[in-house]
Formats: C-alpha cells, structure tokens, sequence
C-alpha cells in the first residue's frame, strides 16, 4: 500500500503544488475546499462515524477525522492568507 501511496503523492501532489505556488486564484479555490474539508472530517468526528477506505476492509477510526479535521485546518488558514490577503510587494 505505501507504494501506492507515494505515487499518488508524486503525481499528484506535486503538480497540484506548483499550481497553488504560481497561481493565487488556484490558492483561493484550495482555501474553501481545505474549509469544507475540515469541517466534514470535525463533524465525522463529533459524530463518531468510522469512515471505510474503499475497495478494502479498513475503516478510518473517528479519532483520525479529528487529527485529518486540524491539519486541513492550519492548510485552510494557509491558504486563506495567501489566496486572499498577501500581495506581492513590487520590485523596485
């Protein structure tokens, strides 16, 4: 599985980060997806619902929505700030 995993994170994760550095628009769309994101892994957890991975036997347990909720969280305030509210200085 771990594999699988760093693939996944080189094809895709790697372009997705270069667009969000370049692009703010691409940042600000990050920032509300990161927000809904956080939000759903936060109630996932309140509610106690156990989430499966599909195509396997294994459940995500709510105490990991919990850990998922914050860390899309601090990337929502990171993306927020430099989507929305940091601006360039120009060159002199």
């Amino acid at each position: 599985m771990l594999p699988y995993l760093v693939a996944a994170i080189i094809v895709i994760g790697l372009p997705t980060l270069y667009v969000a550095v370049r692009y703010r628009e691409y940042r600000k769309f990050l920032a509300g997806a990161f927000f809904v994101s956080s939000g759903m892994q936060f109630y996932f957890y309140l509610a106690k619902i156990p989430i499966p991975l599909m195509w396997t036997s294994v459940v995500q347990p709510p105490e990991l929505s919990a850990v998922r909720g914050t860390i899309h969280f601090v990337l929502f305030l990171v993306c927020l700030y430099f989507g929305w509210f940091f601006r360039k200085r120009p060159a002199p």
